[in-house]
């Protein structure tokens, strides 16, 4: 038997099986009077598994990717839900993200087209994993009074690395790494206009999603956020508005890749997602793209000092089509009194202390536990549970969770992103071109956490991830060995003692 026939073989007979387990489930269900909708989705998974398991897939990966990164875009997180069985939210994303991960891994045990792949990120990641359930082994009774909460925390965490490696896995030919990135700065390109939208007229689509889907549930604990300085803040699909900023500026330089290597037409996605950033009124998103520019002057100086004319236009777009953000802007950066006072002002407040308030009372509880913090997952800021205030600082928030370690594992990530993938974007290739704008991404992503707590928002994070896979995907696509040897091979060659080569 040829060796392209037992995998496909293989592969054939697994996928009836999943099938048959699906119904199987049903079954089991009708007999034993356990509720049908969580054996549905069980249905739809094993269905799903059973799609992709074959030699020749009905989906093909791009559409999947494609199909993830819609929902996390366009369905809003802690926002809806939807009906199940289970002890917790099923969420939308969650159900396809856990699809696609099964799905994934059953098509590395079936089809030899699909490998697990090295990102060039395992060192930090590793030890970003050992720190974070060291953190919680050393911390046995806070941990044990808040199992469920740890658990939940260590599950996203695991769903964040698992996507990271699908996407790093699968996203390898430039078509499907074009579909990702495409996808990426359309879809983000659409949800800015909408929340420019938001922050003129106060209506957005997003409130209304189970209308348009009936089978989501909508949150009713969900309040919108107020003014700020005059401004309507935009959502959108995210949960705070901060959020909404952030993910839209990681998106921003994925659209001037598009312009620079695809097509000028990327363009009319780059100005939207420029206004809808500033829609948000959100400093920490002005920041980020602050950082953003400081990276591509860093890489391409002499291409980014180009697009400094693009600026002009932009603002009076931007002004144009929210009067009074700019204003509002300025405002947030320059309050009366001063922006270092005014962070400091709210000292003693739980729930809105200033980010310079917070820094000393922190580092003070940092020092009781100081190597491993005070357990990952075991800070509880919202809720009748709540047993911590809300920190406008992820790093603040990192060293009390994971301690001096496990924030040091978080910094060599982001040091290990930068320092490897800005060294390999001095390529000037179409890849070299997307590690630029990978790089910028993931380091506006590490400054910003310093001015909001970055992993409460799990839109934002998810994106980071994957983010960090296309990346590692067009890292190895570089391929720095590869250039090693074939500067090697291009050295003219010496001739031996006795004249011979």
């Amino acid at each position: 038997m040829s060796e392209g026939v037992a995998p496909a073989r293989r592969a054939a007979a697994t996928s009836p099986l999943l099938a048959a387990g699906g119904f199987a489930i049903i079954a089991a269900a009708a007999v034993t009077g356990v509720g049908l909708n969580g054996s549905a989705a069980a249905v739809a998974g094993s269905l799903f598994l059973a799609a992709i398991a074959v030699r020749k897939p009905v989906l093909e990966w791009r559409h999947l990717l494609v199909g993830l990164l819609l929902v996390i875009l366009f369905i809003p997180i802690r926002r809806y839900r939807v009906p199940g069985d289970l002890p917790f939210q099923l969420e939308p994303y969650r159900v396809v993200v856990a699809l696609l991960v099964a799905g994934w891994i059953a098509s590395l045990l079936v089809d030899p087209a699909v490998r697990l792949r090295r990102s060039g990120l395992e060192l930090p990641i590793v030890l970003v994993g050992i720190t974070t359930v060291a953190s919680v082994l050393a911390n046995p009774q806070r941990v044990n009074a808040l199992q469920p909460t740890v658990l939940k925390s260590l599950t996203f965490l695991l769903s964040f690395v698992l996507v990271f490696y699908l996407v790093v896995s699968v996203v390898r030919a430039p078509a499907v790494i074009g579909a990702v990135v495409k996808t990426l700065v359309a879809g983000g390109a659409v949800v800015a206009v909408l929340a420019i939208v938001e922050a003129r007229t106060g209506a957005t689509l997003f409130t209304r999603l189970d209308a348009i889907l009936p089978f989501l549930t909508p949150d009713p604990s969900f309040q919108p956020e107020i003014d700020r300085g005059g401004a309507m803040r935009a959502f959108g699909p995210a949960e705070h508005p901060i959020a909404l900023g952030a993910a839209l500026a990681m998106l921003v330089p994925f659209a001037v890749y598009l312009v620079r290597t695809a097509s000028p037409r990327w363009y009319v996605a780059l100005v939207p997602l420029v206004a809808g950033v500033l829609s948000t009124v959100s400093r920490t998103s002005v920041i980020m793209l602050f950082v953003i520019g400081i990276v591509f002057l860093a890489l391409r100086p002499r291409e980014t000092r180009r697009l400094w004319p693009v600026l002009v236009p932009l603002l009076v777009v931007t002004q144009l089509a929210l009067p009074g953000t700019l204003g509002s802007l300025k405002q947030a950066f320059l309050p009366e009194g001063g922006l270092i006072q005014e962070q400091r002002g709210s000292a003693g407040s739980c729930t809105s202390a200033g980010r310079i308030a917070d820094l000393g009372p922190t580092l003070a509880e940092v020092g009781k536990k100081p190597l491993l913090g005070h357990g990952y997952g075991t800070r509880m800021t919202t809720g009748e549970e709540a047993n911590a205030c809300i920190l406008d600082n992820q790093w603040l928030g990192t060293l009390l969770d994971v301690g001096v370690l496990g924030a040091l594992a978080w910094l060599g990530l982001f040091l290990t992103v930068i320092r490897r993938w800005g060294g390999a974007a001095r390529d000037h290739s179409d890849n070299g071109w997307l590690l630029v704008a990978a790089t910028a991404a993931v380091t506006a992503y590490a400054v910003a956490m310093f001015t909001f707590d970055a992993f409460s928002f799990i839109q934002v994070t998810l994106l980071l991830f994957v983010v960090l896979g296309i990346g590692a995907a067009a890292a190895a696509d570089v391929g720095l060995r590869p250039r090693r040897r074939q500067i090697y091979a291009a050295r003219p060659r010496t001739l031996s003692p006795a004249g011979a080569e």
